[in-house]
């Protein structure tokens, strides 16, 4: 099974710090203002790396510079494992634009009453900061607990459902992006929260009706959610949503979703 739960557990620790307790109470939301191009053939594998673009990190956060030492899992169009590299260079456009392509995955939690937690990305993220987003987003990382993948599942039924893969590609600055291929994890739980403030500045829970109206505010450019939240939204969440209690029927881990 792909070993999701180490990597979910892993992020989300900072996020969800206890389950079966009460709901944490919501805060209130302060809303401030193809085809696969050909892999180039210098992917890092193991045993030969890519030259790394020259990139000042000065202004950068440095704890957030720190965890740019990690390494994600290379993966072709299909999603076949094909080496490792740096969160660094995965998530500079100088190496999106050759190709590169990472695992990541996606946690939308619902609490008891059927509200998505959002969360707000801290300054300090170095791509989409400030931006809504989902519940918890964050990569596997290429460690032997991480890779396994039979069934693509690894956690719990009863605690997580997986749903589907998303392909997306997305500039963040001139310098910054992400090009994934995104699990979609559902869980339904009502949860403590203690976020750590370098990754999250702001966490609410929304019904239905207050997403879309997010949805409408980031239209008329009044916030910013990131691209793969607004690409899942537009397109699956709601009909997820819906179905909460019957996601099965979604489950697909035959298509890959090209956004």
């Amino acid at each position: 099974m792909v070993r999701f739960l180490w990597a979910v557990r892993r992020s989300a620790a900072a996020l969800l710090v206890r389950i079966n307790k009460p709901a944490a109470r919501a805060q209130t939301l302060h809303l401030p203002v193809q085809q696969h191009t050909q892999l180039y053939s210098q992917v890092r594998r193991l045993s030969s790396p890519v030259r790394m673009p020259e990139i000042s990190m000065d202004n950068l956060d440095e704890k957030q510079v720190q965890l740019l030492a990690e390494m994600c899992i290379l993966i072709d169009d299909n999603d076949r494992k094909i080496g490792a590299d740096s969160k660094k260079n995965c998530h500079l456009n100088a190496n999106i634009d050759k190709g590169l392509l990472h695992r990541a995955f996606s946690v939308f939690l619902f609490n008891s009453e059927e509200k998505l937690l959002l969360q707000q990305r801290s300054d300090a993220k170095i791509t989409f900061p400030g931006c809504f987003t989902n519940s918890c987003c964050s990569h596997p990382l290429h460690t032997a607990s991480e890779l396994e993948e039979q069934d693509a599942i690894g956690v719990p039924p009863e605690e997580m459902t997986y749903l589907t893969r998303i392909h997306y590609k997305a500039q963040s600055d001139g310098i910054w992006g992400e090009h994934e291929i995104d699990y979609i994890l559902f869980m339904q739980k009502d949860v403590d929260l203690n976020p750590d403030p370098n990754e999250i500045q702001s966490h609410c829970y929304v019904s239905k009706e207050e997403l879309k109206e997010i949805l409408e505010k980031a239209k008329r450019k009044e916030l910013e959610i990131t691209p793969w939240f607004s690409l899942i939204a537009e397109t699956f969440l709601f009909k997820w949503w819906d179905n909460l209690h019957n996601l099965k029927q979604f489950i697909n881990h035959e298509r890959i979703h090209r956004m």
